[in-house]
């Protein structure tokens, strides 16, 4: 009678058996159960449709977004306005019709502009901002919202809040940033003035931005107008022209 197998050769022995074992259809068996063949072309088919439905959608939303913001922001716009006449509309005759309070409203604010365009209309406005200046905490709110409100006024071309559009040399040395011309002021320092252009840079669209005051010679003056300018902003640089030429100072 063969003596037992020792530890060592029992160990030796469970190692050399397989772990996996086929089954009678060729399927490959484990402990565990039966695992599916590879399916190669399957899997190739759906990353390729899940590629292209993925990048369907994208365009989708990409054709979408500025179409519901549109439609969003038209409509904010319209229910604002038509709020204002609407219920008297609705409490004098009884009715209600969509959009006849924003046609009110449209027709109100441009007669306001033709009357107050006129010399009795100025004369009137200079009265109540005599008023107004004289109110402790009211003049300020107003002061700075004219100074908003004259920046966007068209017959008001002297305090244009751009008033050229330039390139300086920012932040380092080689790179370049479009820029704006708000206004100019002179820097004396003891017997000397030196004449300082306010420029706006904007970093967010426009509407939040870093101010510097520069010297004549640290800016570009282009050819670019400053529609073109805000253009090239609000694009992300995508409306920029293919040639930049500086001109003169003018």
């Amino acid at each position: 009678m063969p003596p037992p197998p020792s530890d060592v050769e029992s160990q030796k022995l469970l190692a050399a058996e397989p772990d996996d074992k086929k089954s009678e259809h060729g399927e490959r068996r484990t402990h565990g159960g039966v695992s599916p063949r590879p399916r190669n072309g399957q899997q190739a088919i759906a990353s390729i449709v899940h590629s292209w439905a993925s990048r369907k959608f994208a365009v989708g939303c990409a054709i979408l977004f500025p179409v519901a913001v549109t439609v969003y922001v038209t409509w904010w716009f319209l229910t604002f306005f038509d709020n204002f006449f609407s219920p008297i509309y609705y409490k004098l005759f009884d009715f209600h019709v969509f959009g006849l309070g924003f046609i009110t409203s449209m027709a109100f604010i441009f007669l306001i502009g033709v009357f107050f365009s006129s010399w009795m209309g100025t004369a009137l406005l200079g009265i109540g901002e005599w008023i107004i200046k004289r109110l402790p905490l009211i003049k300020h709110i107003y002061s700075a919202s004219k100074q908003v409100s004259a920046a966007i006024n068209p017959e008001n071309e002297a305090s244009a809040a751009f008033q050229e559009c330039v390139i300086i040399r920012h932040p380092r040395k080689g790179e370049f940033a479009i820029a704006f011309i708000t206004g100019r002021t002179v820097l004396q320092l003891g017997s000397t003035d030196t004449r300082l252009n306010t420029v706006y840079v904007p970093t967010n669209h426009v509407y939040v931005g870093d101010i510097f005051m520069l010297e004549d010679k640290d800016i570009i003056h282009t050819n670019l107008s400053v529609r073109e300018g805000l253009e090239i902003v609000v694009s992300c640089g995508m409306a920029i022209p293919p040639n930049l030429v500086a001109v003169p100072k003018p």
